[in-house]
């Protein structure tokens, strides 16, 4: 199952590390990524592939909440199909 991760925040060191390291410990493999800075504003997207990690969806999500909040950045995560159902003209 392929899923769109999203992070938005201020800049600072680290973000890209804690996130995928995350994603490396819990099996999921980073299948495409845009990451920018714009005036200090971070902001990545990557799509994911969760299929082999042995977390379920809800505990993947939970966990990077709680990344994002003692990072101080947004971390989202949502299911392929769902975003693109969303976002379809």
């Amino acid at each position: 199952m392929n899923a769109i991760l999203s992070v938005m925040g201020i800049d600072q060191k680290g973000i890209i590390a804690k996130v995928s390291g995350f994603l490396y410990e819990n099996d999921i493999n980073i299948l495409d990524i845009n990451q920018t800075i714009v005036r200090n504003i971070f902001t990545m997207v990557m799509m994911v592939d969760l299929s082999a990690s042995k977390l379920e969806f809800g505990e993947i999500a939970d966990r990077l909440n709680k990344m994002g909040d003692e990072v101080g950045v947004e971390i989202r995560i949502q299911h392929e199909d769902i975003f693109k159902s969303m976002h379809r003209i």
